[in-house]
Formats: C-alpha cells, sequence, structure tokens
C-alpha cells in the first residue's frame, strides 16, 4: 500500500474517526500534517480502498452540516497489520523524513516506546552506509559526487537515529526485512526498490525549483516544508 494508506489505517487502529476528522489531522495545521501532508481528496480515497480490502469498517454514523458522516474502525486484521507495520524500518534513506517520522508520531500518539523501531532502523543504515563508502574508493567524477550525498545523508541519519534514541535502549529485539515482506504480502504492497539507488523511484513529495518530480500531480501526499506543486 502506498502511504496515504498506511497512515489512514494506523490513525483508524488507534481512534475510529470519519474522513474529515482524519483529514482535519493530515492538513497542514494538523498534528500529523506537520510531518506529511495528506489532502482530503486522498484521505477519502485511502478509506474506500481499506475498506475494499476489509482493513476497516463502518462502525457508526455522525451527522454532519451536510450528508451523515460514517466512522470507521479498523478491523482485527487492520489492527495487526497497522501495528506491524509501526515497527518495521524503511529501506530507503529519503523515507526517513516521510515514513520513519510518521512512525514516530503514530508512536508517540499512541504512547507507545519507540526503541524498538528506532534499532531495527539503525541496522538496516548501518550496512548501506558501509557499502557506499566502499563504493567511494573506486568511484570518479559525477559518480563520486553522487556517492558522497548518500552517504553523507546516510551518516545523517545514523546520527539522528543515535540522538533521538531513549537513553538504555541500544540493544533489543529488531524487527526486520522478513517481517516487512510478511505485511507487504499480507495488504497487497509492491516489491520495494533497491535502497543503494539502482531503479530508484522518484522522492516523493520533494519539489525542485518549484517543478514537482517527473509523472507527479497536483493532489498526491506532500511535503509540508516544501513548495506547493505548481500548476
Amino acid at each position: 500500500m502506498a502511504l496515504p494508506e498506511w497512515l489512514v489505517l494506523v490513525i483508524l487502529s488507534q481512534q475510529p474517526a470519519h474522513g474529515f476528522a482524519v483529514a482535519q489531522q493530515t492538513a497542514p495545521g494538523g498534528d500529523l500534517g506537520r510531518v506529511w501532508q495528506v489532502p482530503k481528496a486522498v484521505v477519502y480515497r485511502a478509506i474506500g480502498r481499506l475498506a475494499d480490502a476489509d482493513l476497516i469498517a463502518p462502525e457508526a454514523t455522525e451527522p454532519g452540516l451536510g450528508p451523515q458522516r460514517t466512522v470507521y474502525a479498523a478491523t482485527a486484521r487492520g489492527q495487526e497489520a497497522a501495528g506491524r507495520w509501526l515497527r518495521i524500518p524503511v529501506e530507503h534513506v529519503r523515507e526517513i523524513r516521510s515514513q520513519l517520522l510518521l512512525k514516530l508520531a503514530l508512536l508517540d500518539r499512541a504512547g507507545q516506546d519507540p526503541s524498538g523501531l528506532l534499532r531495527a532502523q539503525r541496522a538496516v543504515l548501518e550496512p548501506i552506509t558501509a557499502a557506499l563508502e566502499a563504493g567511494q574508493a573506486g568511484s570518479a567524477g559525477f559518480d563520486a559526487t553522487l556517492l558522497a550525498w548518500r552517504r553523507a545523508s546516510a551518516v545523517a541519519a545514523l546520527d539522528f537515529l543515535d540522538r533521538i534514541m531513549p537513553p538504555g535502549a541500544e540493544a533489543g529485539t529488531e524487527v526486520g526485512a522478513e517481517a516487512g515482506a510478511e505485511v507487504g504480502a499480507e495488504v497487497g504492497a509492491e516489491p520495494r526498490l533497491d535502497p543503494f539507488g539502482h531503479g530508484e523511484e522518484p522522492l516523493r513529495g520533494v519539489i525542485i525549483s518549484g517543478q514537482p518530480p517527473s509523472g507527479r500531480r497536483r493532489g498526491a501526499a506532500q511535503h509540508p516544508f516544501r513548495q506547493q506543486f505548481v500548476g
């Protein structure tokens, strides 16, 4: 599933809500919108897809200014998938700004300890950083520049994890790629791309010089600290 679907699923697994209430949380001024913005239309589309997948179900209705609002809650299957997704580290350094921060925010909202996720994330990033360091030795020209950038980003990410790791939480059990693959199989996730940069998809939601990544349209989930997409 895409990030908006996961975000909506976890929100509804923590507390039943209608689509408008979820959209308020992911709006620019919302609690989760500080990390990653998801427009209202995308929230409602995600609710439809999650309901079709039997991960959420209608629980009640509430009166509104217009039609009655349907309150959704995660099913038992949705609760399990959401809980496990929250514990799985991201595979790409670039996803730390979006997926990992969202997971940390959602864990904090639920009053859950993030230590296991942080340890697992460090275990994913360490071999990536080592591989980038090894690759720099035989590179030249722009390849060396690009590898240096990727390595610097990975090292900065490791430093970030160390800074937010709770005291005394350096050792423990991590949730690794096997659990991630299992959750992905359950909910129909697409295979992940290789974290070293070969064949990577465009960086989600990042805008350079005011232009969206190729193929990106207005209305998709957007980075709250970047410029808005332009016509």
